[in-house]
């Protein structure tokens, strides 16, 4: 198989990168040492994907064996559907390692704020959103990151209509960029007494939080509006007993944030501005971005989000994205944060996209 042998292919540098790691050059340079561990840690993960694909082929072929000699019906069923429960290992698994193929960005591991927004379909789709939100956290504990929830304006009929939060570990920004755009969901409403379909939409926007360099750009205190104001929404005993929400319009671009997470105005501010800050140089990046049309047309569509990426249809327990034709009658599975099976052949996808834009 052509993926397995360009794996394998790559490998062959493995015994290499660990003796550099070992040299005490290497080890008295701690930018090199930084680069080739993880470049080792890349190396480490495709060859310990290639050892278990193996595995499973052999475990394959042995059960073929079996099933030669056994004359017992009921083994030779359990025979057999081992086999298909290793066959679908298998699939899996090749798709894990086309992702892995895809070689490391600087920008994988970077922290990312995610924003959800109610769009048209007015409580439905603001009970989507508080569906959504449930969706990410559950995807963020699979794969071991943490959420840190920045702001929240809640609906009076549940949900959110819109969401902040801040999602930080391995290889956050690698998988999470790839949800930004429009969210359509298509299902019978709670308040629907007739059993109709109803299609709604939620926005979703992946920005990264600033690194250190640009945490430190002032803002200047004269170019923001800052207005307390009682927290509102289904919350705790302290929504609408203090003016501890927070609203920070930034004058010059009209970025508006707000923050009634905390009970604490104090609390509430730091968050905005953390919001703010993250806005604002996103803005930035975008604009650079667009005079670059050859990275543009490598990444995700627009990157906007009004660009429909997804639909999720309930009454078919069907998701389908529309950006690689991909279809998963597996709905309730992706909604319990099951997304890497999404997410994987993405990421493969718009790696090749832009290898073929780039003509390597």
């Amino acid at each position: 198989m052509k993926i397995i042998a360009r794996v394998k292919e790559l490998l062959k540098d493995l015994y290499r990168v660990e003796e550099k790691l070992s040299s005490s050059s290497t080890l008295q340079d701690p930018l090199l040492f930084k680069e080739l561990s993880q470049h080792h840690k890349y190396l480490t993960n495709l060859r310990d994907s290639v050892d278990t694909y193996d595995a499973l082929k052999q475990e394959i072929l042995d059960n073929k064996e079996l099933l030669s000699l056994e004359q017992d019906p009921e083994v030779q069923d359990l025979l057999r559907e081992q086999n298909r429960e290793f066959s679908s290992k298998i699939e899996k698994l090749l798709i894990q390692i086309e992702t892995l193929l895809v070689p490391p960005d600087p920008n994988d591991d970077r922290s990312v704020v995610v924003e959800l927004r109610a769009g048209t379909g007015g409580d439905e789709a603001a009970l989507f959103v508080g569906d959504c939100v449930s969706m990410y956290q559950k995807f963020a504990a699979s794969m071991r990151w943490s959420c840190e929830e920045l702001s929240a304006n809640e609906s009076q009929q549940g949900g959110f209509k819109e969401y902040h939060v801040v999602i930080t570990g391995p290889n956050v920004h690698r998988y999470m960029q790839y949800e930004a755009g429009t969210h359509r969901v298509q299902r019978v409403p709670v308040t629907e007494t007739q059993g109709r379909v109803h299609t709604s939409a939620i926005t979703v926007a992946v920005m990264m939080e600033p690194d250190e360099e640009e945490k430190n750009e002032k803002i200047e205190e004269k170019d923001l509006r800052i207005d307390t104001y009682r927290a509102s929404g289904a919350g705790g005993q302290h929504v609408n007993t203090t003016d501890s929400a927070v609203r920070i319009t930034h004058i010059p671009t009209n970025i508006v944030v707000q923050c009634q997470a905390e009970r604490s105005q104090i609390k509430n501010k730091e968050k905005a501005m953390r919001l703010l800050k993250t806005k604002i140089v996103e803005e930035k990046r975008i604009a650079q971005q667009k005079d670059i049309s050859s990275m543009r047309s490598s990444q995700i569509g627009s990157g906007d989000r009004s660009e429909r990426i997804r639909t999720y249809n309930f009454p078919q327990n069907r998701l389908s994205d529309h950006r690689i034709n991909l279809t998963l009658y597996k709905l309730e599975e992706v909604m319990e944060g099951g997304l890497t099976q999404v997410i994987d052949p993405i990421i493969a996808f718009y790696h090749q996209k832009k290898v073929e834009d780039s003509g390597v």
